[in-house]
Protein backbone atom coordinates (compact mmCIF):
# COMPACT_ATOMS: atom_id res chain seq x y z
CA UNK A 1 0.00 0.00 0.00
CA UNK A 2 0.83 3.25 -0.91
CA UNK A 3 -0.45 6.27 -0.05
CA UNK A 4 0.07 9.56 -2.26
CA UNK A 5 0.50 12.74 0.62
CA UNK A 6 -2.76 14.10 1.30
CA UNK A 7 -2.76 17.60 0.16
CA UNK A 8 -5.26 19.01 2.25
CA UNK A 9 -3.70 17.84 5.64
CA UNK A 10 -0.14 18.94 4.44
CA UNK A 11 -1.22 22.29 3.61
CA UNK A 12 -3.11 22.53 7.02
CA UNK A 13 -0.19 21.57 8.64
CA UNK A 14 2.03 24.44 7.35
CA UNK A 15 -0.50 26.85 7.90
CA UNK A 16 -3.42 26.16 10.48
CA UNK A 17 -1.63 26.89 13.78
CA UNK A 18 0.78 29.44 12.57
CA UNK A 19 -1.73 32.11 11.11
CA UNK A 20 -4.05 34.68 12.55
CA UNK A 21 -7.38 34.25 10.15
CA UNK A 22 -8.58 31.19 9.40
CA UNK A 23 -11.17 31.11 6.89
CA UNK A 24 -11.83 27.87 5.35
CA UNK A 25 -12.09 25.68 8.45
CA UNK A 26 -14.77 23.27 7.82
CA UNK A 27 -15.72 22.96 11.28
CA UNK A 28 -17.97 24.35 13.50
CA UNK A 29 -17.58 26.79 16.48
CA UNK A 30 -16.05 24.54 19.29
CA UNK A 31 -16.57 24.24 23.09
CA UNK A 32 -14.43 24.04 26.13
CA UNK A 33 -14.36 20.75 28.10
CA UNK A 34 -16.01 22.75 31.07
CA UNK A 35 -18.55 23.87 28.80
CA UNK A 36 -19.34 20.43 28.06
CA UNK A 37 -19.63 19.65 31.54
CA UNK A 38 -21.88 22.08 32.49
CA UNK A 39 -24.81 20.72 30.27
CA UNK A 40 -25.36 18.10 33.56
CA UNK A 41 -25.02 19.35 36.96
CA UNK A 42 -23.04 15.68 38.33
CA UNK A 43 -21.26 15.57 34.65
CA UNK A 44 -17.90 17.16 36.59
CA UNK A 45 -17.90 14.73 39.38
CA UNK A 46 -18.31 11.89 37.04
CA UNK A 47 -15.66 12.68 35.02
CA UNK A 48 -12.96 12.98 37.38
CA UNK A 49 -14.26 9.50 38.54
CA UNK A 50 -13.38 8.08 34.76
CA UNK A 51 -10.97 5.47 34.70
CA UNK A 52 -8.89 5.48 32.31
CA UNK A 53 -8.64 1.99 31.30
CA UNK A 54 -9.26 -0.01 27.94
CA UNK A 55 -12.19 0.62 26.19
CA UNK A 56 -14.67 -1.10 24.64
CA UNK A 57 -13.07 -1.58 20.81
CA UNK A 58 -16.98 -1.05 19.26
CA UNK A 59 -17.10 1.60 21.11
CA UNK A 60 -18.89 2.00 24.94
CA UNK A 61 -22.88 0.93 24.82
CA UNK A 62 -24.10 4.22 26.15
CA UNK A 63 -22.25 6.45 23.47
CA UNK A 64 -23.70 4.07 21.12
CA UNK A 65 -26.94 3.86 22.51
CA UNK A 66 -27.07 7.92 21.41
CA UNK A 67 -25.39 7.53 18.64
CA UNK A 68 -28.39 5.10 17.08
CA UNK A 69 -30.52 8.27 18.46
CA UNK A 70 -29.41 10.25 14.73
CA UNK A 71 -30.99 6.97 13.17
CA UNK A 72 -34.79 5.40 13.14
CA UNK A 73 -33.44 1.48 11.98
CA UNK A 74 -29.91 1.32 13.71
CA UNK A 75 -29.50 -0.38 17.15
CA UNK A 76 -26.40 -0.01 19.23
CA UNK A 77 -24.33 -3.54 17.88
CA UNK A 78 -24.61 -1.41 14.10
CA UNK A 79 -22.64 0.90 15.36
CA UNK A 80 -18.90 0.88 15.20
CA UNK A 81 -17.31 4.24 16.98
CA UNK A 82 -13.95 5.14 15.34
CA UNK A 83 -10.60 7.40 16.36
CA UNK A 84 -12.56 10.27 14.01
CA UNK A 85 -14.44 10.16 10.74
CA UNK A 86 -10.79 9.54 9.01
CA UNK A 87 -10.11 5.88 10.72
CA UNK A 88 -13.49 4.91 9.49
CA UNK A 89 -12.96 5.72 6.03
CA UNK A 90 -9.63 4.02 5.83
CA UNK A 91 -11.30 0.62 7.78
CA UNK A 92 -14.42 0.93 4.99
CA UNK A 93 -12.17 0.89 1.83
CA UNK A 94 -10.23 -1.86 3.30
CA UNK A 95 -13.19 -3.89 4.22
CA UNK A 96 -15.05 -3.59 1.17
CA UNK A 97 -13.03 -3.35 -1.29
CA UNK A 98 -9.71 -5.50 -3.07
CA UNK A 99 -7.55 -5.15 -5.90
CA UNK A 100 -9.03 -4.44 -9.08
CA UNK A 101 -12.86 -3.53 -7.64
CA UNK A 102 -14.06 -0.46 -8.70
CA UNK A 103 -15.33 2.58 -6.94
CA UNK A 104 -17.30 5.83 -7.89
CA UNK A 105 -16.67 8.78 -5.78
CA UNK A 106 -18.67 11.89 -5.50
CA UNK A 107 -15.70 15.14 -6.43
CA UNK A 108 -14.55 17.10 -5.65
CA UNK A 109 -14.29 15.22 -2.44
CA UNK A 110 -12.19 14.80 0.45
CA UNK A 111 -8.91 12.92 -0.52
CA UNK A 112 -8.67 10.06 1.65
CA UNK A 113 -12.71 8.94 -0.27
CA UNK A 114 -10.57 8.16 -3.13
CA UNK A 115 -6.87 8.17 -2.27
CA UNK A 116 -7.09 4.84 0.10
CA UNK A 117 -8.97 2.70 -2.79
CA UNK A 118 -6.52 3.96 -4.97
CA UNK A 119 -3.68 2.77 -2.32
CA UNK A 120 -5.48 -0.58 -2.11
CA UNK A 121 -5.06 -1.17 -6.25
CA UNK A 122 -9.01 -0.18 -6.96
CA UNK A 123 -9.72 2.20 -10.14
CA UNK A 124 -11.16 5.19 -8.93
CA UNK A 125 -14.20 7.04 -11.49
CA UNK A 126 -14.54 10.82 -10.60
CA UNK A 127 -18.72 11.40 -10.26
CA UNK A 128 -18.20 14.70 -10.80
CA UNK A 129 -20.68 17.93 -9.26
CA UNK A 130 -21.86 20.44 -11.70
CA UNK A 131 -21.46 24.00 -11.03
CA UNK A 132 -23.29 25.37 -13.86
CA UNK A 133 -25.91 23.42 -11.91
CA UNK A 134 -25.23 24.67 -8.33
CA UNK A 135 -23.16 21.54 -7.76
CA UNK A 136 -25.72 19.02 -8.13
CA UNK A 137 -24.92 15.48 -9.41
CA UNK A 138 -25.93 13.66 -12.44
CA UNK A 139 -27.81 10.30 -11.48
CA UNK A 140 -27.59 9.28 -15.13
CA UNK A 141 -23.49 9.47 -14.77
CA UNK A 142 -22.97 7.34 -11.83
CA UNK A 143 -25.52 4.82 -13.60
CA UNK A 144 -23.51 4.74 -16.65
CA UNK A 145 -20.48 5.03 -14.59
CA UNK A 146 -21.02 1.68 -12.49
CA UNK A 147 -19.21 -1.83 -13.85
CA UNK A 148 -19.56 -5.08 -12.88
CA UNK A 149 -16.44 -4.88 -11.04
CA UNK A 150 -17.89 -2.02 -9.13
CA UNK A 151 -17.81 -2.46 -5.57
CA UNK A 152 -18.99 0.86 -3.99
CA UNK A 153 -20.68 4.28 -4.52
CA UNK A 154 -18.90 6.91 -2.38
CA UNK A 155 -21.43 10.05 -1.91
CA UNK A 156 -21.02 13.22 0.72
CA UNK A 157 -24.37 15.13 0.89
CA UNK A 158 -24.47 17.89 2.66
CA UNK A 159 -20.95 18.24 0.93
CA UNK A 160 -17.21 19.20 1.47
CA UNK A 161 -16.27 21.55 -0.44
CA UNK A 162 -19.08 23.36 -1.93
CA UNK A 163 -21.78 23.19 0.92
CA UNK A 164 -24.64 20.87 -1.54
CA UNK A 165 -27.46 19.43 -0.24
CA UNK A 166 -28.74 16.24 -2.46
CA UNK A 167 -32.85 16.85 -3.31
CA UNK A 168 -34.65 14.15 -1.10
CA UNK A 169 -35.45 12.32 -4.46
CA UNK A 170 -32.34 12.45 -6.08
CA UNK A 171 -30.79 10.52 -2.82
CA UNK A 172 -33.30 7.96 -2.52
CA UNK A 173 -33.32 7.23 -6.17
CA UNK A 174 -29.38 6.87 -5.50
CA UNK A 175 -29.88 4.01 -3.32
CA UNK A 176 -32.50 2.73 -5.81
CA UNK A 177 -29.22 2.67 -8.52
CA UNK A 178 -27.18 1.36 -5.86
CA UNK A 179 -29.47 -1.81 -5.13
CA UNK A 180 -30.23 -2.36 -8.72
CA UNK A 181 -26.56 -3.01 -9.42
CA UNK A 182 -25.41 -4.73 -5.51
CA UNK A 183 -23.23 -2.44 -4.46
CA UNK A 184 -22.39 -0.69 -1.53
CA UNK A 185 -23.65 3.10 -0.89
CA UNK A 186 -20.77 5.04 1.37
CA UNK A 187 -22.41 7.74 2.41
CA UNK A 188 -20.72 10.82 4.11
CA UNK A 189 -22.74 12.43 6.59
CA UNK A 190 -20.35 13.99 8.68
CA UNK A 191 -22.19 17.61 7.83
CA UNK A 192 -25.99 16.39 8.79
CA UNK A 193 -27.66 18.02 11.47
CA UNK A 194 -26.13 21.49 9.87
CA UNK A 195 -28.79 22.34 6.98
CA UNK A 196 -30.05 25.59 7.55
CA UNK A 197 -33.44 24.19 7.12
CA UNK A 198 -34.60 21.31 8.51
CA UNK A 199 -36.75 20.70 6.40
CA UNK A 200 -34.25 20.16 3.71
CA UNK A 201 -32.59 16.95 5.99
CA UNK A 202 -32.04 13.57 4.23
CA UNK A 203 -32.54 10.79 6.39
CA UNK A 204 -29.43 8.57 6.92
CA UNK A 205 -28.26 6.42 3.74
CA UNK A 206 -28.42 3.39 6.86
CA UNK A 207 -31.68 3.81 6.84
CA UNK A 208 -32.89 3.23 3.60
CA UNK A 209 -30.96 0.48 2.35
CA UNK A 210 -28.99 -2.80 4.70
CA UNK A 211 -26.36 -2.63 2.14
CA UNK A 212 -25.78 1.14 2.87
CA UNK A 213 -23.00 2.55 5.50
CA UNK A 214 -23.22 5.73 6.49
CA UNK A 215 -20.54 8.20 8.08
CA UNK A 216 -20.85 10.25 11.42
CA UNK A 217 -18.34 12.54 13.26
CA UNK A 218 -18.54 14.71 16.25
CA UNK A 219 -16.20 17.29 14.44
CA UNK A 220 -18.40 18.98 12.30
CA UNK A 221 -22.10 20.05 13.16
CA UNK A 222 -21.13 19.68 16.73
CA UNK A 223 -17.47 21.36 16.64
CA UNK A 224 -16.03 18.76 18.74
CA UNK A 225 -12.97 17.78 16.64
CA UNK A 226 -10.87 17.75 19.60
CA UNK A 227 -12.72 14.61 20.85
CA UNK A 228 -11.43 12.67 17.83
CA UNK A 229 -14.53 10.32 17.71
CA UNK A 230 -16.12 9.17 14.59
CA UNK A 231 -18.28 6.26 13.59
CA UNK A 232 -20.13 4.46 10.81
CA UNK A 233 -23.81 2.90 11.46
CA UNK A 234 -24.72 -0.07 9.23
CA UNK A 235 -27.49 -3.04 8.93
CA UNK A 236 -24.65 -4.78 6.32
CA UNK A 237 -23.40 -7.24 9.50
CA UNK A 238 -20.33 -8.57 6.48
CA UNK A 239 -18.89 -4.67 6.24
CA UNK A 240 -19.67 -4.52 10.16
CA UNK A 241 -18.03 -6.95 11.26
CA UNK A 242 -14.51 -6.71 8.35
CA UNK A 243 -14.26 -3.42 9.76
CA UNK A 244 -14.11 -4.50 13.44
CA UNK A 245 -11.79 -7.19 12.69
CA UNK A 246 -9.32 -4.29 11.36
CA UNK A 247 -9.80 -2.27 13.72
CA UNK A 248 -7.94 -4.43 16.24
CA UNK A 249 -4.79 -2.98 13.73
CA UNK A 250 -5.34 0.44 14.34
CA UNK A 251 -6.92 2.20 17.21
CA UNK A 252 -8.27 -0.72 18.65
CA UNK A 253 -10.51 1.20 21.17
CA UNK A 254 -11.09 4.64 21.63
CA UNK A 255 -10.15 7.08 24.03
CA UNK A 256 -12.13 7.02 27.42
CA UNK A 257 -12.14 10.64 28.29
CA UNK A 258 -13.51 11.48 24.79
CA UNK A 259 -16.06 8.67 24.73
CA UNK A 260 -18.12 10.38 28.08
CA UNK A 261 -17.43 13.64 26.64
CA UNK A 262 -19.04 12.64 23.23
CA UNK A 263 -22.16 10.66 24.85
CA UNK A 264 -22.70 13.60 27.04
CA UNK A 265 -22.73 15.95 24.04
CA UNK A 266 -25.04 13.83 21.96
CA UNK A 267 -27.10 13.83 24.90
CA UNK A 268 -27.45 17.39 24.47
CA UNK A 269 -27.17 17.79 20.38
CA UNK A 270 -30.05 20.26 19.90
CA UNK A 271 -28.50 22.98 22.04
CA UNK A 272 -25.23 22.27 20.10
CA UNK A 273 -27.26 22.20 16.85
CA UNK A 274 -28.85 25.13 17.91
CA UNK A 275 -26.34 27.07 19.19
CA UNK A 276 -24.13 26.37 15.64
CA UNK A 277 -26.68 26.94 12.87
CA UNK A 278 -27.38 30.27 14.04
CA UNK A 279 -23.48 30.92 14.13
CA UNK A 280 -23.75 29.66 10.28
CA UNK A 281 -26.86 31.53 9.12
CA UNK A 282 -25.27 34.92 11.00
CA UNK A 283 -21.73 34.47 8.78
CA UNK A 284 -23.74 33.16 6.25
CA UNK A 285 -25.68 36.76 5.75
CA UNK A 286 -22.08 38.82 5.90
CA UNK A 287 -20.58 36.34 2.93
CA UNK A 288 -23.53 37.02 0.60
CA UNK A 289 -22.95 41.22 1.08
CA UNK A 290 -19.43 40.31 0.33
CA UNK A 291 -19.87 38.32 -2.71
CA UNK A 292 -22.27 40.52 -3.75
CA UNK A 293 -20.12 43.53 -3.56
CA UNK A 294 -17.19 41.70 -5.27
CA UNK A 295 -18.59 40.40 -8.06
CA UNK A 296 -15.29 40.77 -10.32
CA UNK A 297 -13.40 38.43 -7.78
CA UNK A 298 -15.71 36.11 -7.03
CA UNK A 299 -18.73 33.90 -8.33
CA UNK A 300 -20.83 32.46 -5.12
CA UNK A 301 -23.10 29.57 -5.58
CA UNK A 302 -24.49 29.76 -2.13
CA UNK A 303 -24.55 26.65 0.33
CA UNK A 304 -27.42 24.99 1.34
CA UNK A 305 -25.98 23.31 4.58
CA UNK A 306 -22.59 23.04 6.57
CA UNK A 307 -20.06 25.49 7.49
CA UNK A 308 -18.30 25.94 3.93
CA UNK A 309 -18.63 27.24 0.45
CA UNK A 310 -16.83 26.56 -2.75
CA UNK A 311 -16.65 30.36 -4.72
CA UNK A 312 -14.80 30.43 -7.86
CA UNK A 313 -11.75 32.72 -8.05
CA UNK A 314 -11.73 35.44 -10.86
CA UNK A 315 -8.98 37.25 -12.27
CA UNK A 316 -5.86 35.47 -10.37
CA UNK A 317 -4.60 32.09 -9.79
CA UNK A 318 -6.16 30.19 -7.00
CA UNK A 319 -2.74 29.05 -5.14
CA UNK A 320 -0.80 32.24 -6.18
CA UNK A 321 -4.02 34.24 -4.41
CA UNK A 322 -3.43 32.56 -1.56
CA UNK A 323 -0.51 32.26 -0.80
CA UNK A 324 -0.52 36.05 -1.37
CA UNK A 325 -3.30 36.79 1.27
CA UNK A 326 -1.61 34.27 3.89
CA UNK A 327 1.45 36.00 3.96
CA UNK A 328 0.45 39.36 3.75
CA UNK A 329 -2.39 39.43 5.44
CA UNK A 330 -2.56 36.54 7.60
CA UNK A 331 -5.81 35.35 6.48
CA UNK A 332 -5.74 31.27 5.46
CA UNK A 333 -8.20 30.27 2.84
CA UNK A 334 -8.18 26.92 1.22
CA UNK A 335 -7.07 26.47 -2.54
CA UNK A 336 -9.33 24.52 -4.68
CA UNK A 337 -6.15 22.43 -5.66
CA UNK A 338 -5.89 20.33 -2.65
CA UNK A 339 -9.20 18.86 -3.66
CA UNK A 340 -7.60 18.22 -7.09
CA UNK A 341 -10.20 20.96 -8.68
CA UNK A 342 -9.38 22.77 -11.45
CA UNK A 343 -11.94 25.22 -11.44
CA UNK A 344 -9.57 28.40 -9.40
CA UNK A 345 -12.19 27.60 -6.68
CA UNK A 346 -11.42 28.49 -2.58
CA UNK A 347 -12.91 26.42 -0.16
CA UNK A 348 -14.26 29.40 2.59
CA UNK A 349 -15.54 28.26 5.67
CA UNK A 350 -17.72 30.42 8.27
CA UNK A 351 -18.91 28.01 11.09
CA UNK A 352 -16.99 30.11 13.59
CA UNK A 353 -18.00 33.42 16.03
CA UNK A 354 -14.39 34.65 14.52
CA UNK A 355 -15.49 34.75 11.08
CA UNK A 356 -16.26 38.65 10.38
CA UNK A 357 -12.86 39.73 11.56
CA UNK A 358 -11.17 36.79 9.17
CA UNK A 359 -14.14 38.28 6.52
CA UNK A 360 -12.94 41.77 7.49
CA UNK A 361 -9.44 41.51 7.13
CA UNK A 362 -10.01 39.63 3.45
CA UNK A 363 -11.92 42.93 2.04
CA UNK A 364 -8.72 45.19 3.44
CA UNK A 365 -6.61 42.50 1.15
CA UNK A 366 -8.87 42.73 -1.62
CA UNK A 367 -8.78 46.52 -1.77
CA UNK A 368 -5.01 47.16 -1.10
CA UNK A 369 -4.20 44.88 -3.61
CA UNK A 370 -6.24 46.98 -6.00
Amino acid sequence: MRLAPFRLERYFARHEFNVEHLLCSADCESLAVRELLALEPDAPDRFQQLRLGYTESQGSSGLRREICRLYQSIVPEQVLVHAGAEEAIFLFMHAALSPGDHLIVHTPCYQSLAEVARSIGCEVTPWAAQESRGWRLSLSDVEQAVRPNTRAIVVNTPHNPTGYLMRPEEFRELHRVADRHGVILFSDEVYRESEYDPAYRLPPACDLSDRAVSLGVMSKTYGLPGLRIGWVATRNTAVYERMAALKDYTTICNSAPSEFLAELALRHRALLIARNVSILTENLALLDDFFERHPATFRWHRPKAGPIGFPRLIGAEVEAFCHELVTTAGVLLLPGTVFNDSGNHVRIGFGRRNMPQALARLEEFLKNRG
